[in-house]
């Protein structure tokens, strides 16, 4: 029954995984691989979670199902630090999810069942996943250049004109902040453009928060949503904690619809419990049980702060120190300081980027998109050498 199957191509950052493991050269670098690394190369787990960790052993008291919504007080919670004051007259419900993968699908296929004959429009590059996800719902997709990676700058007068060509129904999928790859975010004066033009045209944003508090700060990193928020009468956000909190493995998300319309918020929970139930059923509680409990507790909240802003400032430190080499041939280091997050793109050939593999132990994806957690500060001098090489 299956032999008709055929071989799929291996992912590409799976593939990159082993090949950096199987790499015995003691000074490899790891650019590929889209978690945070510390000073000393290790993602470690917060103190902060690890002291929540501990209290829910001792407060647990039963490992029953949540039911498909999961854990309501880690969804407001999440929504408090994501929306901030919500707008007069307009309100939100929301469902946990398996990360932020999860958010992303369940509200795809929501938007989906109410604009049938809609396009979703997406700017590249993206994450890859994006386009995947939104062929896999069986959604029309529309395409526009958000970031040239030749001239390694952002275009924001294509997504305006995305927006402005767009029909009422309509889904834009937009980056809340530190932009997957090219950390090339809007600035304020942008996103209210952003926002005029999609309410000029009935057009809906999906806002993809992913890195909150990983760019400038978890309020300014927040900026365009809320900007999106006073704005439009509707907006759906998929919000992940796997970042933030260092959640990766244990899949921590939730997806959020906000209008203005009532009966819309009353039915919405009905739509997103159903196709929860027929993707994953129940979503995994542990790590949103530790999120909640963080945001719950003011000495957890605070050290988690403190924790998520050291994060920040060693990502900010690896951008000022690759920027202050200044320009190399077609790579613009400079440009690093006006970008926010832990990814930057550059402008390397897959043949460029398999010559830094195989040459210097420097392991990236082929579109040239680096991590820059990855690097420590002992690192950016020899690697900005070997991306001189190809000049």
């Amino acid at each position: 029954m299956l032999a008709s199957l055929e071989a799929r191509p291996a992912d590409p950052l799976l593939s990159l995984i082993k090949l950096f493991e199987a790499d015995p050269r003691p000074n490899k670098i790891d650019l590929g691989v889209g978690v945070f690394r510390d000073a000393a190369g290790k993602t470690p787990v917060m103190q902060s979670v690890k002291a929540a960790e501990k209290k829910l052993i001792e407060l647990q008291d039963s490992k029953s199902y949540l039911g498909p919504e999961g854990d309501v007080s880690f969804v407001n919670a999440m929504a408090k630090l994501a929306f901030g004051n919500i707008s007069a007259g307009k309100s939100y419900v929301g469902l946990q999810t398996p990360g932020g993968t999860g958010a992303l699908r369940l509200l795809l296929e929501l938007w989906q069942r109410a604009n049938p004959d809609g396009k979703v429009w997406l700017g590249t590059p993206s994450w890859p996943v994006h386009e995947t996800m939104i062929r896999s719902v069986g959604a029309k997709i529309q395409t526009y250049v958000h970031y040239d990676t030749t001239a390694q700058s952002a275009c924001p007068d294509n997504l305006l004109a995305a927006i402005r060509s767009a029909k009422s129904g309509d889904l834009f999928l937009l980056h809340g902040c530190c932009h997957n790859p090219s950390g090339a975010d809007p600035d304020a004066s942008l996103w209210r453009l952003i926002a005029e033009a999609l309410l000029n045209v009935g057009a809906i944003p999906l806002v993809d928060l992913a890195y909150q508090g990983l760019g400038n700060g978890l309020d300014e990193d927040a900026t365009g949503l809320r900007i999106l928020l006073d704005h439009l009468p509707e907006l759906l956000l998929a919000y992940s904690c796997d970042k933030n909190f260092g959640l990766y493995r244990d899949r921590v998300g939730a997806a959020y619809v906000v209008s203005r319309q009532l009966r819309l918020l009353e039915v919405a929970p009905g739509h997103l419990a159903e196709i929860a139930r027929s993707c994953w059923s129940m979503p995994p509680d542990h790590g949103a049980a530790v999120a909640s409990l963080i945001m719950a507790e003011p000495t957890l909240t605070a050290s988690w702060r403190q924790e998520l802003n050291q994060m920040t400032k060693r990502i900010q430190s690896i951008r000022e120190r690759l920027a202050e080499f200044g320009d190399i041939g077609k790579f613009a280091f400079g440009r690093l300081r006006n970008e926010k997050g832990m990814f930057a793109l550059l402008p390397a050939t897959p043949d460029e980027v398999v010559r830094l593999r195989n040459e210097n132990g420097i392991f990236m994806v082929g579109s040239g998109r680096i991590n820059l957690a990855g690097l420590q500060e002992a690192d950016c001098e020899r690697f900005v050498q070997a991306i001189g090489t190809l000049v």
